[in-house]
């Protein structure tokens, strides 16, 4: 039966659409189709539970229940996260236990939010007067996740949202459904109150579109293309938007870099998840006096990557979301090679697998350098100077994060001072996150902030008192 969830439990619709297993192409099970009822249907739970707002003590206590829960249920959530979006079971195990972290972050964000006190008695006539702030939720959040990480990036959206005294309706990537379902039924047993996670699932664009635009809809937070973000800008009205869209990481390698640590490192970025992540390696940078040396380690470290059945714990890369992926990836390469790159390390393709691939004599023109590729493929440069280095880098259109390895501390200070992105990572890859951080982006990369402290900044709103004493 085809169902969704809407105030605290699951609710039958009338159509369904079924949900594969990436790898072997069954059929795991059958998601709901959201249609215009369960749109007012869930929208009217948000807004009833809103109603009875939740004291900063009970979205604590639920958020930490929450990862008490989903550390108890970890290998059922990885086991899902695997089948369904394809990514490895040790990479889906390490995103569960990401998303507990992400809970007890989002926890402690909830009892730690605070106004301040404005200073406004230094105003002529303010002499007795007493400001300031407090802050408030925005109400009902539309929360719409990308497949890639089915759980904790639904997680850094649903928590702080909750965190904050928001009710969140979810519509999670159509790839990756079951995810966000089994989420609702876990934030249910942890005491979440019915109407505070509503879970609308669809295959199709319609569904996002009706929600962005919805009355009862007062904050949108979105992670996903930069074609679709735009999109909803441009139909969101006045509603504050929350965008964490696209990027073609640039990481650097400096000739003082360690570079076994920088191939192993850029590799298994580069190629893990099948390049699936915004934050994946793409455009690999090298001085020029170490160009072949690190060529050749880069090579062995990604050779020696697993490709294959994302089930098996020895698995590194596994299939690509959808075969249609796979084939615009491929579409991508055999575009480059026409147009003069050649591959070190050569692209091979079967259904929605592909192989890790490094291409030289790249130009800033091609897809594969210009565009987000979301794929196992990464571009290497030589460059002269540091300075010739940043200024490639910056050159994307694109700005959420930059890797850079080095031994000097002048160049790292250098690289996070005029590098144009979000995140400047020291000695790890661009892909480098930790739950807590401040991640987003700027230019074509999106707006806000994600993590916990700050998103639930994002989420809510400082409302100014000023007593007259």
């Amino acid at each position: 039966m085809a169902e969704v969830w809407i105030d605290g439990q699951r609710v039958p619709v009338a159509k369904a659409y079924p949900v594969y297993h990436k790898y072997r192409h069954q059929v795991i099970d059958m998601a709901g189709e959201a249609d215009d009822t369960a749109i007012a249907l869930a929208v009217e739970s948000a807004t009833r539970a809103r109603t009875k707002p939740l004291s900063v003590h009970e979205r604590y206590r639920i958020l930490e229940k929450a990862a008490d829960l989903l550390q108890e249920r970890h290998e059922e959530f990885a086991t899902l996260i695997c089948q369904e979006a394809g990514k490895p079971l040790k990479d889906a195990r390490t995103e569960v236990s990401r998303g507990q972290q992400t809970l007890r972050y989002a926890a402690v964000a909830a009892r730690t939010l605070h106004g301040e006190e404005v200073p406004v008695r230094g105003n002529p006539g303010s002499e007795n007067r007493l400001a300031f702030t407090v802050r408030k939720p925005y109400g009902t959040m539309l929360a719409i996740t990308p497949f890639n990480f089915p759980l904790n990036l639904v997680l850094h959206k649903v928590a702080p949202a909750i965190a904050g005294g928001n009710a969140v309706i979810l519509k999670p990537a159509p790839q990756t459904p079951l995810t966000a379902m089994k989420l609702a039924e876990l934030m249910a047993d942890a005491g979440l109150p019915p109407g505070w996670l509503n879970v609308l699932t669809g295959s199709g664009p319609e569904l996002g579109q009706k929600l962005v635009s919805h009355p009862g809809i007062q904050l949108i937070s979105f992670t996903g293309s930069q074609k679709v973000g735009q999109e909803i800008r441009a139909h969101a009205g006045l509603k504050p938007v929350l965008l964490e869209l696209g990027n073609n990481s640039a990481n650097i390698v400096h000739e003082d870099a360690d570079m076994d640590l920088a191939a192993k490192t850029l590799a298994a970025r580069a190629f893990g998840y099948a390049g699936q992540v915004c934050i994946a390696v793409q455009r690999i940078y090298v001085q020029r006096n170490i160009f072949e040396p690190f060529q050749e380690r880069l090579i062995a470290a990604s050779k020696a990557l697993v490709v294959g059945d994302p089930e098996d714990p020895r698995t590194d890369v596994g299939p690509m979301i959808t075969e249609d992926a796979a084939n615009r990836a491929w579409a991508w390469y055999e575009d480059a090679l026409q147009q003069g790159a050649q591959a070190l390390l050569p692209a091979e393709k079967q259904g929605a697998l592909v192989t890790p691939t490094i291409l030289v004599n790249v130009a800033p023109s091609m897809q594969v350098m210009a565009e987000e590729v979301f794929a196992p493929l990464a571009g290497l440069v030589p460059y002269d100077t540091i300075d010739e280095a940043i200024a490639w880098a910056n050159e994307s259109r694109y700005g959420l994060q930059a890797g850079v390895f080095t031994r000097s501390l002048s160049i790292a200070i250098k690289c996070a001072q005029e590098l144009e992105v979000g995140g400047v990572i020291i000695n790890d890859s661009s892909s480098y996150r930790a739950d807590n951080m401040p991640y987003g982006g700027i230019k074509d990369s999106g707006l806000g902030r994600e993590g916990p402290e700050y998103a639930i900044l994002e989420m809510t709103y400082p409302t100014v008192v000023v007593l007259n004493l």
